[in-house]
């Protein structure tokens, strides 16, 4: 399809080809734009349901070098990239990796099936996962050095804090990193990254409880193996961990893969526009991932749940939402404005982790919310449904996990998509280096008194 680069004039509206500009054809999906201030006319080109922002640039009055520039505070309605990876549509809840439903995937595949789905773009063959495993299961041990890093952190040092660091460091571990467009050196990388974080974040836990760091075991699968390195006594202590449980994790990770342009992963390619190694880029991911507003949030939710204590003081909590005084965490979503399809499946799965753990007596009070929530014109009207963070966080909790490692949970799986859209981005030739504009609103120009 050819691309309209600038603004069509008015008056050529109807030729085949505006003279005098390079590179330009008419296309018939275009947006009429009046400016009032000189009375001139535009004609902008729609390609992909989107106006492209730099077009507005044309559009000037005076002398100044920049033209008409967008305001978006938050990115809410602007498109940073294309990407074959993950589709969303928020009004029908539907989310897909690579075209598959997230409700087949997650019922049929594995996470490092799927992951490999995202990375290379299609699922694999059976040799190719074999080959795909081994490498990863190659990666999963970390050097003897990096355990004297964690040693360094303090005794209450959060565990997201301590994952974001020692993956910055991994950097330092592997200078051939820095080879970003050698496709064998990249997939390296890939390998090592999603080997390495579950060693990592399970590290990261047992110094946050002052246990002794337990190695990888390479005879179990990617969730099973995480789960043995965060709770296996020791090394002479026999664990074999429970296979509903590991199941259900595995479940979960595919869930939290891959979300489309989210804080983290814009993070990602943002720092990755400017091409340091993925480990730096990958930091930078989990170090926004941190933040309550994204990683954190079903944290929020069960910490909400233990406030309500109780169903029957639902009724004055939700009062409280209506007239404005406090947050429902776990409902809404920037994207979703129909029920998550990743909270459907979750809460499906949390009754066979129940059935092993013991239900979560939240569970009960979540449940009662959600009916009384979803019965509420308030809710109703303004498309507020459960999300993903709604029910994950009882699992967790279920799990035996505590809370400050729910957002490092989060970052397990999602390191395969954060890698998958840092090299969508390298291969992109569109892609610049991310400098967004701004307004500035400070002083004018004014001197140093004497």
């Amino acid at each position: 399809m050819p691309f309209l680069s600038s603004f069509i004039p008015e008056d050529s509206i109807n030729d085949p080809v505006v003279t005098g500009v390079d590179n330009i054809f008419l296309m018939a999906d275009t947006l009429a734009i009046k400016d009032s201030r000189t009375g001139k006319e535009y004609q902008i080109p729609i390609v992909d349901g989107t106006i492209r922002a730099a077009d507005l640039r044309q559009i000037k009055t005076g002398d100044k070098d920049f033209g008409l520039e967008t305001y978006d505070p938050g990115l809410v309605n602007t498109a940073v990239c294309k990407s074959k990876i993950t589709y969303i549509d928020g009004d029908a809840g539907i989310l897909r990796y690579r075209g598959y439903p997230i409700e087949e995937l997650a019922e049929k595949k594995e996470y490092l099936e799927v992951a490999y789905l995202l990375v290379n773009g299609e699922l694999p063959t059976k040799s190719q996962y074999e080959d795909w495993v081994h490498n990863i299961t190659y990666h999963t041990m970390v050097h003897e050095n990096v355990k004297k890093f964690f040693d360094g952190f303090h005794y209450d040092a959060h565990p997201m804090g301590m994952l974001v660091s020692s993956i910055a460091a991994l950097s330092t571990f592997y200078p051939g990193a820095k080879q970003i467009f050698d496709e064998n050196s990249r997939r390296l990388q890939i390998f090592r990254l999603i080997g390495k974080i579950p060693t990592l974040a399970a590290f990261a836990y047992r110094h946050s409880q002052g246990m002794s760091y337990i190695y990888p075991s390479n005879d179990l699968k990617y969730a099973a193996n995480f789960l043995a390195m965060m709770y296996r006594p020791s090394w002479t202590t026999k664990y074999e961990p429970n296979p509903v449980l590991a199941k259900a994790l595995d479940v979960l990770f595919v869930l939290h893969a891959d979300h489309e342009q989210n804080c983290s992963t814009n993070a990602m390619r943002s720092v990755g526009s400017s091409h340091p190694d993925p480990y730096s880029a990958a930091a930078a991911a989990t170090a926004a991932l941190y933040g309550p507003l994204h990683g954190g949030a079903n944290e929020e939710v069960v910490r909400m749940l233990e406030e309500i204590g109780s169903k029957e003081k639902i009724p004055e909590i939700i009062s409280q939402v209506k007239s404005g005084k406090r947050l429902l965490m776990g409902f809404g979503h920037r994207v979703y404005k129909n029920y998550d399809p990743r909270a459907r499946i979750i809460k499906k799965i949390s009754e066979e982790v129940f059935a092993v753990t013991g239900r979560n007596p939240l569970l009960d009070i979540a449940l009662e919310l959600e009916k009384v929530a979803l019965s509420d014109d308030y809710f109703i009207k303004r498309k507020l449904y459960p999300n993903v963070d709604f029910y994950s966080g009882l699992i967790y909790q279920a799990m035996g996990f505590p809370m400050d490692i729910f957002p490092v949970l989060f970052a397990i799986p999602r390191m395969s998509g954060w890698l998958s859209q840092w090299q969508e981005g390298l291969l992109d030739p569109d892609q610049k280096i991310v400098r967004p504009r701004q307004i500035y609103t400070g002083y004018p120009e004014r001197h140093v008194p004497e």
